[in-house]
């Protein structure tokens, strides 16, 4: 054989080989085909029992809020597990940059992190049919300067205005793509500041609320969800058309993906999707008209309800005005509310949790209270070991807000750090807060993953606070 042929053959076999292995991180050679993708299809998974998901750590992918499972595409992807008899297991990815070789390693099945579908990424994996469309934002702060050009109250407007401002986004991103494109859309330089896979989209947008970084781009859908937690953020500024948002798939699961699509086919029109999109997006605030928040306090009272918040209290040896507290600041005392995840009534229960205590969607005020009561004193009673009673409450609040769990977690990371894990104030709080941030959610102490630790924070401050205040005025 010719010596030219054969060191080429050798060649050719050489870089099969390494493909094969897994153990070529040359970028630039690409096969006709991925050999580094496992076959697990349709028939594997049915045959396993379960269903393997790759999210994120997110309100729109999976996240736990007052002990329960939770998640826009968990909800999705639960009600198709159902339907091919499996079931759901969550696998939370730690860094968005390996989403797609774990994927085509086998680790599972379905990307769920709100993935939009992009040329790049279908290079390398499959989509099921789109299930949202949503357009790119910018996230900034309101009032972030002084009014110029075509920017109001300091909020940039039209993204000509992006010119030399520092935007912080995942590399591997369309957000990245999309600034990209833009500099040459507007003909001038933008500072885009990227971050790894290890940081996401929604600690990104908690940066911003706290004055850490100016900008970042998200997607609409994400935001709105967000805004939630973080009053100081607009998010109106829009820089993209919409992105198709779908479930990522390997591309050798030809079955996985014709059976998901024909479920998404019928469900995307139904009425339980219809109604998992209004809980966790078009989320009601508690507003109460302030002419009679007013009248109420001009006639002594705190609510309408204060004889049931005394009545309910007495009970279990609690103050009224802790439990009025809490109270207000779930719902502004408007039994009829509904908020994230589909919350519920004047104490604001959750579906699963509820039930638990005798509270449903149409049951009267004196019942909401009351099984919030029953609920805040199961949570005083679970922590027996905190020996200051100021202290026990505060992690009572805490737990009501966060979950048992997380507070836990904060626990852990506060003897971790060198503080005291029974005292809340100046120390459980301070880990409270650090568990929205990848660092420290990430540490092996934490067993529950991320938590919008400000939020459980201010909750507890608030309430405790709005109570201290209160004693001074009712008796």
């Amino acid at each position: 054989m010719d010596i030219k042929k054969l060191i080429s053959y050798s060649l050719l076999l050489f870089l099969l080989l390494l493909s094969t292995l897994g153990c070529s991180k040359n970028k630039g050679f690409v096969l006709p085909f991925n050999l580094k993708s496992k076959k697990i299809d349709l028939t594997e998974i049915i045959q396993r029992g379960k269903l393997i998901v790759l999210a994120e750590n997110s309100s729109t992918s999976f996240f736990s809020y007052r002990g329960e499972k939770m998640g826009f595409e968990y909800e999705m992807l639960k009600g198709f597990a159902k339907n091919i008899g499996v079931r759901l297991e969550v696998k939370i990815v730690q860094n968005l940059d390996d989403l797609i070789d774990l994927l085509n390693k086998g680790e599972g099945d379905v990307i769920a992190c709100n993935y939009p579908i992009t040329l790049s990424r279908k290079k390398s994996i499959n989509f099921s049919m789109p299930y949202l469309y949503t357009p790119m934002v910018l996230v900034q702060r309101k009032q972030i300067g002084n009014a110029t050009g075509n920017s109001v109250n300091g909020l940039i407007r039209d993204p000509n205005f992006l010119a030399h401002k520092q935007i912080a986004v995942w590399k591997n991103s369309n957000h990245f793509n999309r600034l990209n494109n833009l500099q040459d859309e507007i003909a001038d330089y933008i500072a885009i500041r990227h971050v790894d896979g290890s940081i996401g989209c929604e600690e990104l947008i908690e940066m911003v609320s706290e004055n850490e970084i100016d900008y970042t781009v998200a997607e609409e859908n994400s935001a709105k969800v967000n805004c939630q937690f973080f009053d100081n953020l607009d998010i109106k500024t829009i820089l993209s058309v919409n992105q198709k948002i779908a479930f990522g798939i390997r591309k050798n699961s030809y079955l996985l993906k014709k059976r998901m699509d024909f479920w998404l086919s019928n469900y995307i029109w139904s009425s339980d999707f219809k109604s998992l999109k209004k809980k966790y997006f078009d989320v009601q605030h508690a507003v109460v008209k302030a002419a009679v928040y007013s009248k109420d306090l001009k006639l002594g009272k705190l609510s309408p309800y204060d004889q049931i918040f005394r009545r309910v209290a007495a009970k279990y040896h609690w103050d009224w005005r802790l439990l009025a507290s809490l109270a207000y600041n779930e719902s502004r005392f408007n039994p009829n509310i509904r908020g994230l995840g589909g919350a519920y009534g004047i104490m604001q229960f959750m579906p699963g949790i509820g039930s638990k205590f005798g509270v449903y969607p149409s049951s009267p005020v004196a019942n909401q209270i009351l099984g919030g009561m029953k609920k805040l004193n199961a949570d005083f009673e679970a922590w027996s070991e905190i020996p200051d009673t100021i202290q026990r409450r505060k992690f009572t609040l805490a737990t009501y807000n966060a979950g048992k769990s997380h507070v836990e977690d904060a626990q852990r990371l506060a003897r971790k750090y060198g503080l005291n894990p029974l005292k809340w104030d100046d120390n459980v709080e301070i880990m409270i807060v650090n568990l929205s941030k990848s660092n420290y959610y990430r540490d092996e102490v934490v067993k529950n993953g991320a938590l919008r630790g400000h939020r459980t924070y201010n909750y507890v401050r608030v309430i405790y606070d709005r109570y201290l205040e209160w004693c001074t005025i009712y008796k």
